[in-house]
């Protein structure tokens, strides 16, 4: 067991005393909960934007606002097991592998805004799992 106040053990992270990690699982998750439900509400008219099937904005939409509620969730905990934060590290970093792939059309054809959006979609999200890592690494 560390002695650093943010850690309660090595297994797990303070929430409370982390400000960072506190900060980039809340933002995360509702900018996450935020987009999914503009794809899923706006399915149609966000696919004719971005040039993307509705049958990979609905499902993804769902994911993004339950993906979204748990990590608000988790921040709302006093304590969190690493292998968790790691996780959201994973997936993040996961989104943004998924969104270069669509992006470059090997999955999809998206048009020109949709390329811009998957960049830009993928950037924020790398951001927010770098942020979380540091995060993470802060807690000892």
């Amino acid at each position: 067991m560390t002695t650093d106040s943010f850690t309660a053990t090595a297994g797990t992270v303070r929430t409370r005393e982390n400000p960072l990690l506190r900060w980039a699982l809340i933002t995360d998750g509702a900018v996450s909960a935020v987009n999914g439900l503009a794809y899923v509400a706006a399915a149609n008219a966000v696919g004719d934007l971005l040039e993307l099937p509705v049958s990979l904005l609905v499902p993804a939409g769902v994911f993004l606002v339950v993906y979204g509620l748990v990590l608000i969730a988790m921040a709302r905990r006093p304590r969190l097991a690493r292998r968790a934060v790691a996780g959201v590290v994973v997936l993040n970093a996961l989104w943004v592998v998924d969104s270069l792939v669509v992006a470059s059309g090997a999955w999809f054809d998206p048009g020109t805004a949709g390329v811009v959006w998957l960049l830009m979609q993928a950037a924020v999200v790398a951001a927010f799992a770098v942020v979380q890592a540091v995060g993470m690494r802060r807690a000892g």
